[in-house]
């Protein structure tokens, strides 16, 4: 962990379960604060903005602030823009991806756009099926902000923006760029954020096969945490299903907080 300049740490089982905090993700934040060592919060969440982020970590317990969050929607915005600058972008979202591209200088359009960009919709219909699907076979490039099939909620689990995507997928044919973990563009959006490269950076996260795949995938170091999605129980399982194994495990937040010394 010697050459290690920057953090990129996974929200949900990582340091939070929902609304409830994960015991030690208030210290870990304190101490990395106190070491002066760069991190950002990376999220495959589209649909909140950075702020609305940061104001849900702090709801908690947990000091964050807008320009430390690092969202999908953020990493897929900042794509567009620079392939084509102010290019012409329909949205399938919510408010985290207007807002990213609003800030991006991208131009939302309703009709004829250069770029569809997707990511979870709660207000997904069967026209909004229909219009990008004849978008993209006219020619605009597909974008997901990330392939999330499923998403926890107070109700249980819900379709995700990959859910909705594969259905665009299988209508136009086309398959999109995929922003979100476990592909690159979103830890290489973070890495670029904290001026660093991907062998000064370590990825955090709980699952094995979006965040540290991502990781991987990005050429950076990865620290598996036992906190979420996989445990001591299921690590050999996903270690088989991926054919990856993370570079670092910690049991708990108190672990990772010792190892890094902070």
């Amino acid at each position: 962990m010697d050459n290690i300049k920057g953090i990129l740490i996974d929200l949900d089982g990582t340091l939070y379960h929902g609304h409830r905090m994960i015991p030690g993700a208030d210290q870990l934040i304190e101490g990395l604060r106190r070491a002066e060592i760069p991190f950002l919060f990376v999220t495959n969440n589209s649909s909140r903005t950075a702020e609305n982020v940061a104001a849900h970590l702090r709801g908690m317990g947990i000091e964050a602030k807008a320009e430390e969050v690092c969202t999908s929607s953020l990493a897929a915005a900042r794509y567009i823009a620079g392939e084509s600058p102010g290019a012409r972008v329909a949205i399938l979202g919510e408010e985290g991806l207007y807002k990213a591209c609003e800030d991006a200088g991208l131009n939302i359009v309703t009709e004829t756009p250069e770029y569809v960009v997707q990511g979870i919709d709660r207000s997904f219909t069967y026209d909004s099926l229909a219009k990008a699907s004849r978008w993209i076979l006219g020619g605009a490039k597909f974008v997901l902000t990330n392939p999330d099939l499923m998403l926890p909620s107070d109700d249980g689990v819900m379709p995700g923006a990959g859910t909705l995507g594969a259905a665009i997928e299988a209508a136009s044919g086309t398959a999109p760029v995929v922003i979100g973990k476990p592909e690159s563009h979103l830890i290489n959006y973070a890495t670029s954020l904290l001026g660093i490269s991907s062998a000064e950076a370590v990825v955090v996260g709980d699952n094995m096969r979006t965040d540290i795949a991502a990781g991987v995938n990005a050429g950076c170091n990865t620290l598996l945490v036992l906190t979420g999605l996989t445990t001591e129980e299921n690590l050999d399982h996903y270690k088989s299903i991926t054919g990856i194994s993370p570079d670092y495990i910690c049991a708990d937040l108190a672990e990772l907080k010792a190892m890094l010394g902070v």
